[in-house]
């Protein structure tokens, strides 16, 4: 546990505690009254509201549109099933910025939507709430499809026979069951949307701002530092509290349940309302979450096909101190080197967690690693600036900072990806390669390895991928001659002009492709049948 602790308390906790204290102290005094000033503040009020409205709203579309999904991926099998869902899962893993340039292309000006109908959804609370189900869709489809599909189908079938209606069936036997894992994606949704910023910062302009959208405001253009410091503390109480409640909820949904093997629950469709099902689902997957893509795809090839590919080679819009197409390479670098370390610092705090005769303060760690992917990653970006400027630790020029920070997001993919593997492991093997005579390390790479080898592949693709795509630390510490494709994208389109919003909407096709294909590697490789994540 000594490196993991040393890395997210010299890389998390003191950036975050830094920038809290420049903005609570005055004069070596702590001054928590400032925390009451800031929530009075109208404009600060109406911030938390739109925070917390919105976030509910979109976790109750999302759950509307995703559960009935959930059941045809869970208990209908059909041609091309596996495919299908590999495409629903691809937002899921896109950068938020991608994600709102792809909304961007859809519903904004000169959108498809407004060159059909005139229709401009961009700057209203509707594009960011059908971008937050577009991002969020995979995760009740996979967290309560997993489940659905293990399910004993048996049991409902029971209540058939003793009179029961098929919906009070269902109503009194499975929905009870998968009521643990509803709200588990509930919550995993919910704090999602609660700290939007990618999707938020493009579609919601100056008129709609998030608690995450406004630290960056108050740093990046107001430098308010004290009300960035407020914010930054209620959205860790909030996510805290959100992390708390997930927690409770994972802990039920492991009690017991019948479960059988998912591929023996699943059947062809039979009766017109389960092919009417079937097809609603599949037409709310192309027109919710293929026809984004595309439109991007098609936006980025204009009317002169690749003429915005081949700009991207020149340094002629004035927006980067280098060509764009640099920023291929640059992120591809910076993710690699987040991979390995997220790997390294994810793997080691996983096999601690993973003994079974582990202390209450190790077992208390394991919430603390979910912390990095609630607290505002904007805080995390300037504390970096604000804290890491001092010897040992003086960072500021050195490239190594941009890989730290998207290696804080990706470890605790890392943990939670190969936690159930390690735990899964008898540890009687470990004992007889003890008493053979083998070492430690010996026991680890000769029983341990080669059964987490597959789920440590997974971890480190998903590493990969929430690297490539961290935007909201990596917008304050990626440098103007080393940009990375999110980055690029972002100042891009706060430029005006056809062409730097026709090179954004190329590397943002660049990026997708990247992660979609990193995405298709993981389904090959995935380990949990369930489809879990």
């Amino acid at each position: 546990m000594a490196v993991p602790v040393a890395f997210f308390a010299a890389f998390f906790a003191w950036p975050v505690a830094a920038i809290v204290a420049r903005g609570l102290k005055v004069d070596g005094a702590w001054r928590f009254g400032r925390i009451a000033d800031v929530v009075m503040q109208s404009d600060i009020r109406h911030v938390l509201w739109f925070t917390t409205w919105q976030a509910l709203a979109s976790t109750a579309l999302t759950l509307l549109v995703a559960l009935p999904g959930a059941y045809v991926f869970a208990r209908l099998d059909f041609p091309g099933k596996q495919v299908l869902r590999a495409v629903v899962t691809v937002p899921f893993v896109l950068p938020t910025v991608v994600v709102g340039t792809a909304f961007l292309a859809l519903v904004g000006r000169g959108g498809l939507l407004d060159e059909l109908w005139g229709v401009r959804l961009d700057t209203t609370v509707w594009a960011i709430l059908l971008a937050h189900v577009f991002f969020n869709y995979a995760v009740v489809v996979r967290t309560v499809g997993g489940l659905w599909g293990q399910l004993d189908p048996r049991q409902e079938e029971a209540a058939r026979m003793l009179g029961a209606s098929p919906f009070r069936a269902w109503r009194k036997v499975t929905l009870p069951a998968l009521a643990p894992a509803v709200a588990a994606a509930a919550l995993m949704v919910f704090l999602f949307t609660f700290t939007s910023f990618g999707v938020v910062q493009i579609l919601g302009g100056p008129t709609f701002s998030t608690l995450e959208v406004e630290i960056y405001r108050q740093t990046s253009e107001i430098f308010d530092l004290s009300t960035a410091a407020v914010l930054t503390i209620i959205q860790f109480v909030a996510v805290g509290a959100i992390l708390a409640v997930h927690a409770w909820t994972v802990r039920r949904r492991e009690s017991a349940l019948r479960l059988v093997d998912a591929n023996v629950t699943a059947r062809r469709p039979r009766g017109a309302g389960q092919w009417a099902l079937l097809a609603g689902v599949l037409a709310t997957v192309l027109a919710l979450l293929v026809l984004p893509l595309a439109v991007l795809v098609q936006r980025s090839l204009g009317a002169s096909g690749f003429g915005y590919y081949r700009a991207l080679t020149h340094d002629d819009s004035g927006t980067f101190l280098v060509p764009p197409i640099q920023a291929i390479g640059n992120s591809l670098q910076y993710a690699l080197a987040a991979t390995a370390i997220a790997v390294a610092i994810g793997g080691l705090a996983a096999a601690a967690l993973a003994r079974r005769d582990a202390g209450r303060l190790v077992r208390g760690f394991d919430a603390l690693l979910m912390l990095p992917l609630g607290v505002s990653a904007v805080t995390v970006g300037f504390g970096f600036l604000i804290a890491l400027d001092k010897p040992p630790l003086d960072l500021r020029s050195s490239w190594i900072l941009v890989p730290l920070a998207q290696a804080l997001v990706g470890a605790p993919f890392v943990v939670r990806t190969m936690l159930p593997v390690l735990r899964a492991v008898d540890g009687r093997l470990r004992e007889a390669a003890a008493v053979l005579g083998a070492s430690p390390w010996r026991v680890w790479r000769e029983v341990d390895l080669p059964m987490v080898r597959r789920a440590l592949l997974v971890a480190a693709g998903f590493a990969f991928a929430v690297s490539l795509g961290e935007f909201g630390a990596t917008v304050f510490i990626a440098r103007p001659d080393n940009p990375t494709l999110p980055v690029a994208v972002a100042r891009l389109l706060g430029r005006a002009g056809d062409l730097n919003y026709g090179q954004a909407m190329a590397l943002s096709t660049i990026l997708m492709v990247v992660c979609a294909v990193a995405l298709l590697i993981l389904e090959r490789l995935r380990t949990d049948r369930s489809g879990e994540f």
